[in-house]
């Protein structure tokens, strides 16, 4: 029997590794004869390198670069099992993480680092780039991230701009003349799952400038700034990204990305099923086993779990989902390729508790599906 084994993370208790991992290890506890795949799997959000890189069976480097705060950070990036594939999480160079709580002020922060971490990656012999762009401190709509590959944004005085998204209503003129010549030999593909504008009620300043420290003064002025940003990017670089889908995302990163980086905004989990080729390792399987740590009613719109059972159902592989917690609405997933779903917890148990023993919960879980699993196999198998 061959199981493929791809779940997400558990938020707060195991990495995607480890649970499939955890998983592995209940399936041949029930069955020692099994062939297991493990492929461990992301959204594009925290994780996704690890993910990728123990899934292809990679390798991790690592770049020093602009933090947010313009002092320097180490950033961990991948590359993949081809050897031709490199995967960033911009949270690594320019994330919410790296600033302190009493220092978060998205008129400052730049992108600056994420910019230098995909030329790291070019350099390292990438020519696809998976980019990451969850969990960002900065709101400047790349402009950093431009400054990094060669272009040079300059005031009315000819002088470059300062960092972050406060200085972008100086931007006078973009001169795309130093651009780095390496992007025109790599394919950019970022992961973003949110369809927000650059600007307005639902673009990057508004929707998530204050979960980053912006004020409700401040919220107006950077939507305004990044507004007026959009139309010298217009002008110059010859790239409309104001009201693009996805643009907003990671405080505009995604629009900069698409404008300085000739990027396209694609869906995470859909990038890494096409990374990892999981098409190719479910042919053939008898079993899908996924997971993640919440199941409700919000996973049907596209949560790993429900990206992995939509194409392991697509090839005649049923799939099972295991979760630390099923919420309201669960249900919704099993009309969207999931055929069952299983909780972790099987009695009264503290949160606290869950997230402790989630290893050991997981092992457990798969090790009884499995059980079940095979006994109706056979029980099939006599009946026919």
């Amino acid at each position: 029997m061959k199981v493929v084994v791809a779940p997400d993370k558990f938020k707060g208790s195991l990495s995607a590794s480890q649970a499939a991992e955890a998983i592995a290890r209940g399936i041949l506890a029930a069955d020692p004869k099994a062939q297991v795949d493990r492929v461990p799997m992301a959204d594009g959000g925290e994780g996704t390198v690890e993910a990728l890189v123990a899934a292809t069976h990679g390798r991790f480097l690592e770049a020093r670069v602009t933090g947010p705060l313009g002092s320097p950070v180490q950033a961990r990036y991948g590359l993949l099992g081809d050897g031709r594939t490199a995967v960033i999480e911009m949270a690594a160079a320019s994330g919410l993480a790296l600033v302190p709580p009493g220092r978060r002020d998205p008129s400052r922060t730049t992108t600056r680092g994420t910019g230098e971490l995909l030329l790291a990656a070019i350099a390292a012999g990438a020519k696809r780039i998976i980019v990451g762009i969850g969990g960002s401190a900065t709101n400047d709509g790349g402009a950093g991230l431009a400054e990094a590959l060669g272009f040079q944004l300059l005031d009315r005085d000819g002088k470059p701009l300062e960092p972050g998204g406060g200085s972008l209503g100086e931007l006078q003129r973009i001169d795309a003349s130093g651009c780095d010549l390496r992007l025109d030999t790599v394919d950019i593909s970022v992961a973003c799952d949110v369809d927000n504008p650059l600007c307005g009620p639902r673009g990057a300043s508004t929707v998530y400038g204050p979960q980053k420290g912006a004020t409700p003064e401040m919220v107006a002025a950077l939507d305004d700034k990044l507004d007026h940003f959009s139309r010298i990017v217009a002008r110059d670089v010859g790239k409309s990204i104001r009201d693009l889908p996805g643009a907003g995302a990671a405080g505009g990163l995604g629009g900069g990305l698409v404008a300085f980086a000739g990027s396209r905004l694609e869906r995470g989990t859909d990038l890494i099923i096409e990374a990892v080729r999981l098409a190719d390792r479910i042919k053939n399987a008898d079993l899908c086993l996924t997971g993640e740590g919440a199941l409700d009613a919000s996973s049907a719109y596209g949560k790993t779990a429900v990206g992995v059972a939509r194409l392991a159902t697509s090839l005649g592989c049923p799939t099972f989902a295991l979760a630390g917690t099923i919420g309201p609405g669960a249900e919704a997933v099993l009309e969207q390729g999931i055929t069952a779903f299983f909780s972790l917890c099987q009695g009264p148990i503290t949160l606290e508790e869950a997230l402790t023993r989630a290893s050991g919960l997981l092992e457990q879980a798969s090790c009884q599906v499995i059980r079940g699993f095979v006994a109706g196999r056979s029980s099939q198998a006599r009946a026919i």
